[in-house]
């Protein structure tokens, strides 16, 4: 079975795409063996109601997801009362996690408030999703332009934190070319597939990185799922270690999972 990471409900705001009706998206991931999918909203991009992109989450969620989706809820903390909207998601909403977007948000990892932000969710047990980029800065409206959330900064955040779980989303066009044994020394920071290029990609990843630190994550639907899956297929893995990119790893950092 599989845990895919990075899902998205909702309408991307630049083109319809296949699977963003959360009817469809969950029949489609169940027929693939998707047996949890941790989904954010598209609505968060750009809409500054993250309270009510979050309501909106979780209502999908409770009509439509039945086991397989758990909402992570999004925060901008350049809005007035992040601080409530992570209360809500944890309290109100139970959700496991949070997933933030700094560069839509148009704020950096060194604004001090992104610190705030990471100790809060730390104390409160939440993982913090970072999505580093949506998609390619080619494909992007020309009156939206984000490139990927610049990095840097963030080994030195995470080691500050040791309760913090981190996951990085659709990372590789930012850190392709760099070391990434700083964010693993950092702390608890995990490495999702959906944007790792080549079929032999994801085996060279796992030889760069403690095969417990990638996770699956597909970007569906602004992604093909089927190209997620056929990375994995294609791996040439060791089923054990499949089975922990699969699932395994994804499950153990859940808040409240047994280690």
């Amino acid at each position: 079975m599989i845990v895919d990471t990075n899902v998205s409900l909702s309408r991307w705001p630049f083109r319809r795409l296949s699977g963003d009706e959360t009817p469809t998206l969950v029949e489609r991931l169940s027929k693939q063996g998707v047996s949890q999918a941790w989904v954010g909203s598209f609505d968060a991009i750009l809409h500054r109601d993250i309270g009510g992109v979050n309501a909106r989450l979780m209502d999908e969620c409770q009509r439509h997801g039945g086991d397989i989706l758990k909402p992570f809820g999004a925060l901008n903390p350049k809005l007035p009362d992040w601080q409530e909207d992570l209360r809500r998601c944890v309290e109100d909403y139970n959700m496991p996690g949070i997933r933030l977007h700094p560069n839509y948000h148009q704020y950096q990892l060194t604004d001090p408030v992104f610190a705030e932000l990471l100790h809060a969710a730390a104390a409160r047990g939440v993982i913090v999703q970072i999505a580093v980029s949506m998609e390619d800065t080619r494909t992007q409206h020309p009156l939206v332009r984000a490139p990927p959330v610049d990095l840097t900064a963030l080994p030195q955040l995470v080691k500050r934190e040791p309760a913090a779980k981190l996951e990085l989303l659709n990372w590789w066009p930012a850190l392709r070319r760099q070391s990434l044994q700083a964010f693993v020394d950092a702390g608890a920071v995990y490495f999702d597939i959906s944007t790792v290029e080549g079929i032999e990609g994801t085996a060279r990843l796992m030889d760069r990185l403690p095969a417990e630190r990638v996770v699956f994550g597909s970007n569906f639907p602004l992604f093909s799922f089927d190209a997620a899956l056929l990375k994995m297929q294609e791996s040439g893995l060791a089923e054990d270690r499949k089975k922990m990119l699969l699932e395994g790893n994804a499950k153990r950092i859940l808040p409240g999972a047994t280690r």
